[in-house]
């Protein structure tokens, strides 16, 4: 039987084939494994394996604040009137929360949200706080946090569905209540995602403390620090795959176009030590708001830590800009 030559274009265009297949299988592996790294929930375990996390260098002040603030969380967890609490949201995941009473009926509430792989019992710190000013509190867990179901962080955008939702839970239960919005890290770009949506007008201010501008600029500013990698080609490739597997676009998680539409009074916070949300990001998401605001830079404050810093100023801040605009 004649065996056929296989012409050396034909050989060419093969070998071609083969390295674009290579290179695509590669990249994609790469951007699932960013995805999976970035989104997929994880285990207590693998948290605290993750030497890349953000660690702050804790100095004497600060440790000494963390542990006189825990002593006043312990002794309140143990007078405090709570109520443990869930709702079923609109993708029909089941999300859990934490409601603290006030002994006296109150009307003001605030919304305290935590930040990226945490969960509501690590914001008992401010919600004491929030307490102490005469607000009942809510510490939700977000989707994919804590005791909160869910396949997939959702960095603020589709978080901020699950707080109106919360919100609306809050006023079907008190007509009359006036609510604070308040997030730290990721929380705090959720909390300003939510105030670019249309609110109730019982929804007051809006209080964050070191939110990043997108989640895709969050993530680039990763990619460079976990990985040493550029934003081309992972980034775009990441961006269709978290389309395709959590039902979100990572550049529409946008707390930066979210702070434009605001039509509530927003306070921004940010430690000038930050390298984990870039400092920078504060003073755009700043000029960007056209409502009534304000800015408060701690210094020497790292990712995050402000309120253990600095708790006079930190607090002190939060609640005068508060009276003001209510």
């Amino acid at each position: 039987m004649e065996k056929k030559n296989i012409s050396l274009k034909t050989k060419v265009i093969i070998g071609l084939l083969i390295v674009f297949l290579l290179i695509g299988g590669g990249l994609l592996f790469a951007g699932n494994y960013f995805v999976n790294y970035a989104l997929v929930p994880k285990s207590q375990e693998e948290l605290d394996a993750d030497t890349k996390a953000p660690k702050n260098s804790e100095n004497p002040v600060e440790v000494a604040n963390k542990q006189q603030e825990d002593l006043l969380v312990d002794a309140w967890l143990e007078t405090v009137k709570l109520e443990e609490t869930t709702i079923t949201n609109n993708e029909g995941l089941q999300l859990y929360g934490k409601k603290f009473y006030q002994d006296q009926p109150s009307h003001q509430w605030a919304i305290v949200v935590h930040g990226y792989t945490s969960s509501h019992d690590q914001m008992f710190r401010p919600a004491r706080r929030f307490f102490a000013e005469g607000y009942n509190v809510l510490t939700p867990d977000l989707r994919a946090h804590g005791k909160s179901e869910g396949g997939y962080i959702g960095m603020g955008w589709t978080d901020k569905t699950d707080i109106l939702q919360w919100i609306d839970t809050l006023v079907s239960e008190d007509p009359k209540a006036e609510i604070v919005l308040y997030g730290r890290s990721m929380g705090g770009a959720t909390v300003m995602m939510t105030a670019g949506e249309p609110m109730p007008d019982n929804v007051k201010a809006v209080v964050e403390d070191c939110g990043y501008t997108s989640a895709y600029e969050m993530f680039v500013e990763q990619l460079d620090y976990r990985f040493g990698l550029p934003e081309f080609p992972i980034m775009p490739l990441a961006k269709w795959l978290t389309q395709l597997r959590a039902g979100y676009n990572l550049k529409e998680a946008d707390a930066l176009s979210q702070v434009k539409k605001a039509t509530v009074p927003i306070m921004f916070i940010h430690g000038d030590q930050d390298t984990y949300v870039p400092v920078d990001m504060v003073y755009r998401l700043y000029d960007a708001a056209t409502v009534e605001k304000e800015l408060l830079i701690i210094e020497g404050a790292e990712h995050s830590n402000s309120g253990e810093i600095a708790p006079d100023e930190y607090y002190s801040g939060i609640f005068n800009f508060l009276d003001r605009v209510l």
